[in-house]
């Protein structure tokens, strides 16, 4: 899964451990969600969307979408 969670970060010139303390979740979290290596949960999802005021799919992109 494709996101843009390292640029909305980047916008806010937070680091990986900023946004992994809003988010309750570790700053290696937060790099495997950023390189694709780890998908978040459903939940996880809402939260970075609510934290981002974005829709999850302004954030994340299915990589089988045509």
């Amino acid at each position: 899964m494709k996101n843009r969670l390292k640029v909305l970060r980047a916008e806010r010139d937070w680091s990986q451990a900023v946004l992994g303390e809003k988010l309750d979740v570790s700053r290696q979290t937060v790099n495997a969600i950023e390189t694709g290596r780890y998908d978040p949960s459903l939940p996880l999802a809402f939260k970075i969307a609510r934290l981002f005021d974005r829709a999850i799919e302004d954030i994340f992109h299915d990589n089988d979408k045509a």
